[in-house]
């Protein structure tokens, strides 16, 4: 059984002014233990496994800051932002069909793109993913264009954190996260947020974290993402960052869908230790929709499901 439950909050946005505001899409997350069995929102302190399992998820224990640096350039930093100049990309971006199931198209935008006309792009793509921070400091002053914008064009949105291991833990940047943007609700429209945790932008390749402490932060951080929410999040990386920075550890593909960011090979390359397929592929970082191009691995009633159940 789970311990002390907390109950998530709303999705919180900030206005067009700047001020805060609360999605009216968003709901709380306060669903009861009958209605998890009959396939609503889990009861907050559970959470739904890859595969749609109930668990029970406790708070994440924190990890310990190591060697803080100043995130002096966060609009710059993007998912993905990293990965060209340690991965080249293919001559050719890698084509995405054929394929065996479909493969959906969509896009991820930062605050890099600014402002963006959500009805000219929305009948292109069938959804998009906006970074809404970075550490425990930065919030994206596009988010509520970015964020808002493809829900009111029909289409199926998320949001993600940019992750800085080294300034603060796990735990930590997932509640400031949730608190700025990163929530979900079982509306059909809202997918879980993802970690982006890539090469380091501001130093060292791992943050100065070994393999074992980068592993507890990324399980920190997906602990208390669940636990707040009652959905995991999903994890945004390579597979030559994982296999560098992490302990590897398969665990994770039992609970957290995978975005592989591979631009030189075709359906998304080698993958992480553990998972057997991806759920979302970052195929290109520019294409003919603003921001990286990227594709759902499987039909629209799928990404329907990971919008409704998580």
């Amino acid at each position: 059984m789970a311990a002390a439950i907390a109950t998530a909050g709303a999705v919180v946005l900030p206005a067009a002014n700047g001020s805060a505001a609360t999605s009216a899409t968003a709901s709380t997350n306060t669903a009861t233990a009958a209605s998890a069995t009959q396939g609503g929102n889990p009861h907050p302190g559970w959470a739904r496994t890859i595969s749609g399992q109930l668990v029970p998820v406790g708070p994440g224990h924190d990890t310990t800051p190591v060697n803080p640096t100043a995130a002096t350039h966060p609009e710059t930093d993007w998912m993905g932002s990293t990965v060209g100049a340690h991965e080249p990309a293919a001559a050719t971006a890698p084509s995405v069909a054929p394929y065996s199931v479909p493969q959906l198209p969509g896009i991820d935008v930062s605050g890099y793109q600014g402002n963006l006309n959500w009805a000219t792009i929305a009948p292109h793509i069938d959804f998009v993913y906006a970074k809404a921070t970075e550490g425990t400091s930065y919030q994206n002053q596009n988010f509520y264009n970015q964020y808002v914008g493809p829900y009111n064009a029909g289409l199926i949105r998320g949001a993600y954190h940019f992750a800085t291991p080294n300034n603060s833990g796990g735990a930590t940047q997932a509640d400031y996260f949730v608190s700025h943007g990163g929530g979900w609700s079982a509306d059909g429209k809202t997918l879980p947020g993802a970690l982006d945790i890539e090469y380091n932008p501001y130093g060292a390749t791992c943050y100065g974290l070994s393999r074992s402490q980068m592993t507890s932060w990324i399980w920190a951080f997906v602990n208390e993402y669940a636990y707040r929410t009652g959905v995991y999040p999903v994890i945004y990386t390579t597979r030559d960052w994982w296999s560098t920075c992490t302990s590897s550890d398969a665990g994770f593909a039992d609970y957290v869908p995978l975005w592989i960011a591979n631009y030189s090979a075709s359906a998304g390359g080698a993958l992480p230790n553990g998972w057997g397929f991806y759920t979302f592929w970052q195929y290109a970082d520019h294409g003919s929709q603003p921001g990286d191009q990227d594709v759902f691995n499987g039909p629209y009633t799928q990404l329907q499901t990971l919008a409704t159940r998580g």
